[in-house]
């Protein structure tokens, strides 16, 4: 089952300051790859927070990946700006949500690829270099003249996975299109409250069987009259 995993920095700090920083955590990304070999389909990462769209091999692989690729960039980037000790870096634990392997797929990772679009920092998805469009478009290359980082970090090799349905011949220009308000609110739904994405059959399934029935509840306190016991008729 394929999962949308994001997280965010604590008090609206920024996670990366500089290319460095990007580049930095692309290599812990890699190392956490290789001792944890999930299948990574898609990724972008922006200056305070990042999403990834993983697809696991086995029960429990989601959890040990994500556990040592925060771990681990919490303790290098903390060493790094000499904050070890002075609070967290993330602002709690990973959300995730699961998602169909159809079209509901590909909404996803156009979400996740639309990011640096959204927020005004390229006018298109494959021109920024922390993310999967670009280095699929760019196999093999170097980051773009301007982006510099150190020799090793920019060597790193992150293996992405094919996806489990084909994807479209033009991917790039749907990626680049305007995503339309209902998919993406439906995103950010599944998003927050750990909703599972799909239609309505598979999302019952799912929910049953990852005891999801608390990301279908409405949040905020019952109705005054509810908690009272009436009916509102």
């Amino acid at each position: 089952m394929i999962f949308h995993c994001m997280n965010r920095a604590a008090g609206r700090t920024r996670l990366f300051r500089k290319p460095q920083d990007y580049a930095a955590f692309e290599l812990v990304l890699a190392h956490a790859l290789e001792a944890v070999p999930i299948r990574l389909l898609a990724y972008c990462i922006m200056p305070d927070h990042w999403h990834l769209l993983l697809w696991p091999t086995q029960n429990g692989q989601l959890a040990k990946f994500m556990h040592r690729l925060t771990m681990t960039h919490t303790r290098r980037c903390q060493e790094q700006r000499r904050t070890v000790g002075s609070g967290h870096l993330y602002q709690g634990r990973f959300k995730s949500f699961p998602v169909q392997e159809d079209r509901h797929l590909e909404i996803v990772a156009r979400y996740v690829e639309r990011n640096a679009i959204r927020a005004g920092l390229v006018e298109r998805a494959e021109q920024w270099p922390w993310g999967t469009l670009w280095r699929r478009t760019h196999p093999g290359e170097a980051k773009p003249s301007g982006v510099n980082v150190d020799s090793v970090i920019e060597r790193c090799k992150l293996p992405l996975s094919p996806w489990p349905v084909k994807r479209p011949a033009d991917y790039r220009r749907r990626v680049n299109q305007p995503q339309a308000a209902a998919e993406e609110q439906a995103v950010r739904l599944s998003m927050t409250k750990g909703r599972p994405f799909g239609d309505a059959a598979w999302q019952a399934r799912v929910t049953k069987r990852l005891g999801l029935e608390s990301s279908f509840r409405p949040t905020g306190r019952p109705r005054k009259d509810m908690r009272q016991g009436k009916s509102s008729g």
